[in-house]
C-alpha cells in the first residue's frame, strides 16, 4: 500500500512486474473459466437446466448435493481470494471513487450469482437458469475490466491513483 501512497508505485518496476504476471495468470483462469463452462454449458438457459437437473435421454444425472456442496466451498473460497486481490488492484486505477466501487462490487455480486444459479437451478426452479447465465456472463465480463484496467494502469504509471476524488493527469 505504501508503493501507491508514496507514488513508488510508478517507479517500483519489481512491484509492476508482480502485478502484470499476477493479472496474467487471471487472463489464463478467466480463459479456462470461459472453456469449462461452454464445455458444459451453453448461454442458453435449456443447457443450465439440463446440466443441473439431468437429461434421461443423454443419460446424465441431476448434480447432487455432495457435488454442488463441495464445488460452492472450493469455489467460494477461491474466488474470495482471486477477487480480493484482482479488486484491490483498482486502487491503482486513475478513476473516480464511484466507478472504482463498481468494479470492486460487481464481480463479487456476479461470482455469487454465478455460484448460486446451479443451486437455484437444482434445488428452486428451472426457470431460474437465467440467474448462472446472467452471473456467468457478469463474472466474465467483470473480471476482463479488472484485468484490462489493471495492466493499463502498471503501463500508464500514474502515482496518483490512490487519492480519493477524481482521477488526475499523470
Amino acid at each position: 500500500m505504501r508503493f501507491v501512497v508514496t507514488g513508488e508505485w510508478s517507479r517500483n518496476r519489481l512491484l509492476q512486474t508482480i502485478v502484470v504476471l499476477y493479472v496474467l495468470y487471471v487472463a489464463g483462469l478467466w480463459t479456462t473459466n470461459a472453456l469449462l463452462y461452454f464445455d458444459k454449458m451453453s448461454l442458453d438457459p435449456a443447457s443450465v437446466v439440463e446440466y443441473y437437473l439431468g437429461a434421461e435421454e443423454r443419460f446424465t444425472a441431476p448434480r447432487s448435493y455432495q457435488v454442488l456442496l463441495e464445488i460452492s466451498h472450493f469455489h467460494l473460497f477461491a474466488m474470495g481470494m482471486l477477487l480480493l486481490v484482482l479488486t484491490h488492484l483498482m486502487l491503482f486505477v486513475p478513476l473516480a471513487d464511484r466507478t472504482k466501487l463498481l468494479l470492486i462490487v460487481s464481480p463479487f455480486l456476479s461470482a455469487l450469482l454465478d455460484e448460486g444459479g446451479g443451486w437455484l437451478v437444482r434445488f428452486v426452479h428451472p426457470g431460474l437458469a437465467f440467474v448462472k447465465v446472467l452471473g456467468f456472463v457478469a463474472l466474465q465480463t467483470s473480471l476482463l475490466a479488472l484485468i484490462l484496467l489493471s495492466l493499463w494502469s502498471v503501463f500508464r504509471g500514474s502515482s496518483q491513483s490512490y487519492r480519493s476524488g477524481e482521477p488526475r493527469g499523470g
